[in-house]
């Protein structure tokens, strides 16, 4: 597969196969260019406005949303109930975990989550191999939280998502408090990386990469 990264939570995930998947489309304010492609399938994490902009792609694709699970053109998708915070949810609202089953490796797309994940979720969500994490606290975890969760999950390769750059306009941490933490990573020249079954085990265990 094919992941590609727009910035924020937005990415383009492309199974080998051509199906597509786009995960939490942000709109115009938050500072990254808008994709302009076509999906198959829009996940959202929940119905903020830096991550539900599902309208840039029509009427076409399948929208994702909410706890459960569903196969759409041979990607199995489980969505599972989380928090967009520490405190159940009251500070703001609930966010949706996403495991996409594409050419037999488990991503898992992480959204806004503001929690660390209990025992409970951690075992709904089961093996991920590839795991794509906010890192930037304010209105999700943070480094450290991040860090435990990867220590819980041990997925084969980690792309960290929702931090601060020079075009995000939000007041996030930077990547390199998590990149402290975890030791083995190494940042990318490009947006795009191909994973699969074979490549896999060679790669870094964070991978970091560059939206433009």
């Amino acid at each position: 597969m094919k992941i590609k990264w727009f910035g924020h939570s937005c990415f383009l995930i492309t199974s080998d196969n051509g199906v597509k998947i786009v995960t939490d489309p942000f709109d115009n304010t938050v500072g990254y260019k808008i994709p302009e492609i076509e999906t198959d399938i829009v996940s959202t994490s929940h119905d903020h406005y830096d991550h539900n902009n599902v309208s840039i792609f029509g009427d076409n694709p399948m929208l994702v949303k909410g706890a459960g699970k569903i196969n759409i053109k041979g990607i199995d998708i489980t969505g599972i109930k989380t928090f967009h915070d520490e405190d159940g949810g009251r500070k703001r609202g609930l966010n949706t975990v996403f495991k996409f089953k594409v050419d037999e490796l488990n991503v898992c797309h992480l959204g806004d989550l503001g929690h660390v994940l209990t025992d409970t979720q951690l075992k709904e969500l089961g093996k991920v191999d590839i795991l794509l994490t906010p890192v930037g606290g304010t209105y999700t975890i943070d480094h450290v939280g991040a860090f435990e969760i990867v220590s819980s999950l041990k997925p084969q390769v980690t792309i960290p998502m929702h931090y601060k750059t020079e075009d995000l306009t939000f007041p996030l941490l930077g990547v390199e408090e998590f990149l402290g933490l975890v030791g083995d990573f190494k940042k990318i020249d490009g947006c795009e990386i191909e994973i699969n079954k074979d490549n896999i085990g060679d790669l870094p265990k964070v991978v970091v990469l560059n939206y433009k």
